[in-house]
């Protein structure tokens, strides 16, 4: 098995248990126990587990926020289509606003041969945008929210962050809640990530939604819009006939990934 699948496979058992032994995944991956600790260690430094004595704890069951590493695991090609998507509402020359997590990197990585203006949130989609592929062509114009960087995520957060994204007008911001459900809209995990949202959508003249169905009927702390500020939702959901009633109601586009 490739470190790639075993990562995943590691990432997935725990998504459904509390702890993992080395010994029950050396029988999982069909690797060594030497290899299972060095995977171990490796994903602990990304956020994807908490490395225990003998195996590894996940952060979902002990009540913390899934890291970056973890989210990054989960559902890859749900993110690649509903990206693929999201970039097809794009127009050529558009002032877009980016939201960060790890969605959003995958709308960054394809906008990298688009000819628009992006300010994306976090340093992950910055990259993602300014790497060396050589295939890449036309890369978008660049602006930087300033504002401090959350360790792990790399996203922009703060007033300075929040300040400088209302100075401008954006003709598209696309959104990756943490939650979504039909009573309270759109969610986020804590205050500062909320605020940052808030700040692109209501700086935008058109408001994207870009949300995988797993975070569809969830919840979260903090509010970060009800759904009739939003334009179009982006999912891989199938809606009921119930839910497509409510958001036409709202004028909220929906499409399917």
């Amino acid at each position: 098995m490739k470190t790639e699948e075993r990562h995943r496979l590691i990432g997935e058992l725990l998504r459904h248990q509390a702890e993992v032994s080395v010994e029950e995944l050396t029988h999982a991956c069909d690797a060594s126990g030497a290899t299972i600790r060095r995977d171990l260690e490796l994903l602990a430094t990304h956020g994807v587990l908490r490395r225990v004595h003998g195996g590894a704890r996940s952060l979902i069951a002990g009540g913390e926020n899934p890291g970056y590493g973890q989210r990054e695991l989960e559902d890859q090609a749900v993110k690649a289509r509903i990206a693929a998507a999201v970039a097809g509402l794009l127009g050529e020359r558009e002032l877009v606003w980016l939201d960060s997590g790890t969605t959003a990197t995958e709308i960054a990585r394809v906008l990298r041969g688009r000819e628009l203006t992006l300010m994306p949130m976090s340093m992950r989609s910055l990259t993602t945008v300014t790497d060396d592929d050589p295939h890449a062509g036309q890369r978008p114009a660049l602006l930087l929210p300033g504002g401090s960087l959350v360790p792990g995520e790399l996203s922009f957060r703060g007033p300075l962050a929040e300040a400088n994204i209302r100075s401008l007008r954006f003709d598209t911001a696309v959104v990756t809640p943490c939650a979504l459900n039909l009573r309270d809209g759109l969610l986020a995990h804590d205050l500062e990530d909320a605020a940052v949202k808030r700040a692109g959508l209501e700086s935008a003249a058109r408001v994207i939604v870009a949300c995988a169905g797993a975070k569809w009927n969830a919840t979260a702390m903090a509010l970060v819009a009800p759904l009739d500020a939003v334009n179009v939702i982006v999912t891989d959901k199938d809606l009921s006939a119930d839910e497509l009633a409510h958001l036409n109601k709202l004028s909220v586009e929906v499409v399917k990934a």
